[in-house]
């Protein structure tokens, strides 16, 4: 397995180079990317070359290119340009779970998926911004920011290094980004919303500022379906605060109940706010989850 690899295998990454950010609304980027600009070329003028994609109009492939590198490349003859890709990956302790090997756990799972979108967007020749939540003031803890395929490994390394501690004020940090984000774009924020203040406001936020936004709910399974009962001690892993709780066969039922209407709310109000919404499980294969669920939601194409 290369360095690449590390987090995603190659036969995943070379599926996610054929994927692309979907958005509603044509943006003018800062320099000649993969996308339709509203900006217009003066002339017909040869300006660059880009991958072939289904649908592209085949009288701008250039023939020559593909005799020699048996590869299609299309001629741009108009302006087009970049989008700002935005992955706010959650940091918090509550993330760190469940108890056991590293690779079942929530924050895993999120760094793999955040990997793959930011692969996706770094071969799309978008400009990826990707930044934590949790831990600290999100304004103060470095974010990073990447173009070009060839950084897909400089982001994997830098997943790698995050360990999630802290407590998390979603709404709070979702909007400082959203006031300090100098590009708009399309952002996702991958997280389990465990968040005392909720993250409403921080979603009014950041589509005030024109960004385009998902949220993708990752959970453990026993988070959805909880195994414990008897008399308990349950610790909150961010705050250290402590209940003591008795969980029966009527709890368990109690708790289903409202973490499904919790998950109704929080569909409900990101559908006003036009905020794409999908709750998934740490025990969702991640090819699927991307390649099926995210495609269906028309967060990528």
């Amino acid at each position: 397995m290369t360095d690449r690899a590390r987090l995603l295998d190659e036969s995943f990454l070379r599926k996610l180079e054929r994927l692309r950010f979907a958005v509603r609304r044509v943006r003018a980027g800062q320099i000649k990317g993969e996308r339709r600009s509203t900006k217009r070329g003066t002339s017909v003028e040869f300006a660059d070359y880009r991958d072939y994609t289904r649908g592209d109009d085949l009288r701008r492939v250039d023939w020559n290119i593909y005799a020699r590198l048996e590869r299609p490349y299309v001629k741009l003859f108009e302006e087009e340009q970049d989008l700002a890709v935005h992955l706010l990956l959650d940091a918090s302790g509550s993330m760190d779970w469940p108890e056991g090997p590293e690779d079942e756990k929530k924050f895993h799972f999120a760094r793999k998926l955040a990997a793959a979108l930011g692969h996706i967007a770094l071969t799309s020749g978008d400009k990826l911004i990707v930044s934590t939540v949790g831990q600290e003031d999100i304004l103060s803890h470095p974010s990073l920011q990447l173009r070009g395929r060839g950084n897909t490994l400089r982001l994997f390394n830098w997943l790698e290094q995050i360990e999630p501690s802290g407590a998390a004020d979603l709404a709070a940090r979702l909007r400082e980004y959203a006031l300090a984000a100098l590009r708009p774009g399309a952002c996702v924020l991958i997280s389990d919303l465990f968040s005392p203040g909720g993250l409403r406001e921080g979603l009014v936020a950041l589509q005030g500022r024109g960004f385009e936004t998902t949220v993708i709910q990752v959970l453990a399974p026993d988070e959805v379906e909880p195994v414990l009962a008897g008399d308990l001690r349950l610790v909150d892993c961010e705050t250290g605060s402590a209940q003591d709780v008795t969980v029966d066969g009527a709890m368990r039922n109690l708790y289903r109940r409202r973490l499904l209407a919790w998950q109704a709310e929080i569909g409900a109000y990101c559908r006003r706010y036009d905020v794409r919404y999908i709750a998934t499980q740490t025990t969702r294969r991640l090819d699927e989850l991307v390649l099926q669920d995210l495609r269906r939601a028309r967060v990528i194409r």
